[in-house]
């Protein structure tokens, strides 16, 4: 018999004081550290007498929010594999995913995320922020609301994402929906809100985050910027600047939070939500295309947004100047992390993200058909030419030139200095399909344990470029390739010939025009579910190695199972040094998924275990 327990507090008052505490003391002197003094006995109330501690649960909250630093959960979908064995994304892709076992899990994190935003706005507005100044007190009040409501929005759509699904009743469920903090008096049994109800919170969220924040945080120069509510409060220029200024760039902005919104409803109205959502494809792209009009529709999509991660003036500039593909971003930083991580072993990385055949095949040729149409031009033994320009810029592979070296991935085939570990399969942290990862990577990164060195990076957790992939999903599932009943000015046939022609399809390799243009766009522009294919392929190819992959194929309920393939490139006569080569391609990893109901993630079985009125999805 399993006993119940009726109350735990999600996160308990003192804990959090403990770590607010702890965080302080690191600026604290030696004396203040070992003198006994009063601060160890705080409690809530006095929170709202010390912004410094006030401000800590909203800094926490950020620091809950996942996915926008490194590529993680591609090693467990058809775009990539990784060569560390006990990788917790490979043992779940190849048979250990259980309701125990989900390094996708969601739950802890935004829980915890969700906590912290809840009891922030219950102190919020007790807390004397700018004592002195009226209208700086009501400011920072407002930001700091308009945050934690958008922060609200951002966990509950993470959790809707990962453990959004049916139960065994048919219903469509979400989480429990939580809007005030938790206390030992609370009562933790809750039950989960269904799909529908938790979106239109997250909307509701967003909607309070839209009305309190700007669309930017950036510098002023006259009062006449200034909303009319603060200057009746006596609000000036610096005053404005302090608060909603250029140093709060980087925070949960108005467009931001109008970004979530949209990302919300394209899950809700995705084919596995869309029944019992409440959410329409039309809605989605109605919601899109607010965010797309504010940035200039299409004349706003950035030329170089989809290689944002190697321009080293825009990232070094990016402390006073905005980078155009983002719309949320973390701070910039300074390290080798990423290199070090995925960097060929010739140059000194561990080579852990391995980019699939699979994904390669996705990229079409410059004429833009996919290889596998008869007029495409693909030669299976020359297979990177011609090729989508993106293809280089994504993946590394045999024959490519990085870092002014040229890599070799073939079998037993050393590169011009003689080395091998290159080589599929050569060593441990050798490619295990024939490929490595380029994208996110700076070249500039030097990884040698003798002359190391760092470069600015830049992680973003919204992209223009997505937002635009979303629109094209929904309009073309709303209304069909060409059709633009709401008037936004474009299409999805506009924004997906847009995101092409930025990447060159249609061009020959010296940027020119070539005769037929991008014939296969032009081929199936009017028919709606070629285009859905395409969209699909394009937002693959666009969103790669950003932890996207995983959560797409679940919302589209496409094969989660597809075997990960590789590139085994040999010479036809190992005797003969100018011998031509052989391309093959090999089965790398087998994955097992049960898309009948690994299509929706589990609630973790600790806490169905701990809740009675906590349902768990069918099949889990």
């Amino acid at each position: 018999m399993i006993t119940k327990i009726n109350k735990r507090p999600l996160i308990s008052l003192s804990f959090i004081i403990c770590q607010l505490l702890f965080s302080v003391a690191l600026f604290c002197s030696c004396d203040d550290m070992f003198d006994p003094a009063e601060e160890n006995k705080r409690q809530l109330e006095d929170l709202t007498k010390e912004s410094t501690y006030a401000h800590g649960l909203l800094i926490y909250a950020y620091e809950r929010l996942p996915y926008a630093t490194t590529t993680q959960t591609d090693v467990a979908t058809d775009d990539a594999v990784t060569n560390v064995t006990n990788n917790t994304y490979l043992t779940m892709a190849t048979g250990s995913w259980a309701s125990d076992n989900n390094p996708m899990s969601q739950w802890d994190n935004c829980k915890h995320g969700i906590q912290y935003a809840n009891l922030f706005l219950s102190i919020v507005e007790k807390v004397s922020w700018a004592p002195s100044a009226a209208s700086k007190q009501q400011m920072f009040i407002d930001r700091m609301k308009g945050e934690a409501f958008g922060l609200r929005a951002v966990f509950y759509y993470y959790l809707l994402q990962a453990h959004g699904g049916y139960a065994d009743d048919g219903i469509l469920y979400g989480v429990p929906l939580l809007t005030v903090a938790e206390d030992g008096s609370s009562d933790f049994n809750q039950p989960r809100a269904t799909f529908a109800d938790c979106v239109k919170q997250c909307f509701a969220d967003c909607d309070s985050a839209i009305a309190l924040l700007p669309d930017h945080f950036e510098d002023i120069k006259s009062e006449e910027d200034i909303p009319a509510k603060y200057l009746a409060l006596g609000a000036n220029v610096s005053g404005y600047n302090l608060v909603f200024g250029q140093k709060a760039k980087n925070l949960l902005s108005g467009k931001a939070a109008e970004a979530i919104k949209a990302q919300v409803a394209l899950l809700a109205a995705s084919p596995a939500f869309r029944d019992q959502s409440g959410v329409t494809s039309a809605e989605a792209a109605t919601l899109c295309a607010n965010v797309l009009k504010h940035n200039g529709g299409l004349a706003g999509l950035d030329n170089t947004g989809n290689t944002w991660y190697r321009n080293k003036t825009k990232i070094d500039n990016s402390t006073t100047t905005e980078i155009p593909e983002m719309i949320w971003r973390e701070d910039r930083r300074q390290d080798n992390n990423q290199e070090k991580e995925n960097f060929p072993p010739t140059l000194y990385g561990r080579g852990s993200v391995n980019p699939s055949q699979n994904l390669v095949d996705a990229f079409p040729m410059r004429n833009g058909r996919p290889i596998t149409d008869p007029q495409s031009g693909y030669d299976s033994q020359n297979p990177y030419v011609n090729r989508d320009s993106r293809l280089a810029e994504t993946v590394i592979y045999h024959g490519a030139t990085f870092k002014k070296t040229v890599i070799s991935t073939g079998v037993d085939m050393p590169n011009e200095d003689g080395e091998t570990n290159d080589n599929l399969n050569s060593i441990d942290t050798s490619t295990r399909t024939g490929y490595y990862l380029k994208k996110l990577l700076r070249e500039e990164v030097s990884v040698s344990p003798t002359s190391s060195s760092q470069q600015y990076h830049i992680y973003p957790r919204i992209r223009y470029t997505e937002i635009f992939l979303a629109y094209a999903e929904a309009a073309n599932d709303a209304w069909g390739p060409q059709s633009d009943p709401t008037g936004v000015g474009f299409t999805a046939y506009d924004v997906i010939k847009a995101i092409r022609d930025r990447a060159n399809i249609g061009k020959d390799e010296y940027n020119m025009p070539l005769p037929g243009g991008d014939e296969y766009l032009e081929e199936i522009k009017s028919d709606k579910e070629k285009m859905t294919q395409l969209i699909r392929n394009e937002r693959r190819l666009e969103l790669c190695f950003e932890n996207k992959r995983f959560w797409d194929l679940r919302r589209w309920q496409m094969p989660l199972n597809e075997s990960v393939k590789g590139m085994k490139i040999e010479k036809v006569d190992p005797k003969k040094e100018d011998s031509p080569l052989k391309y093959s391609t090999i089965e790398v990893e087998n994955r097992k998924y049960d898309s009948s109901y690994q299509w929706y993630g589990p609630i973790p079985k600790g806490e169905v275990l701990k809740w009675s009125n906590l349902s768990q999805n069918k099949g889990w």
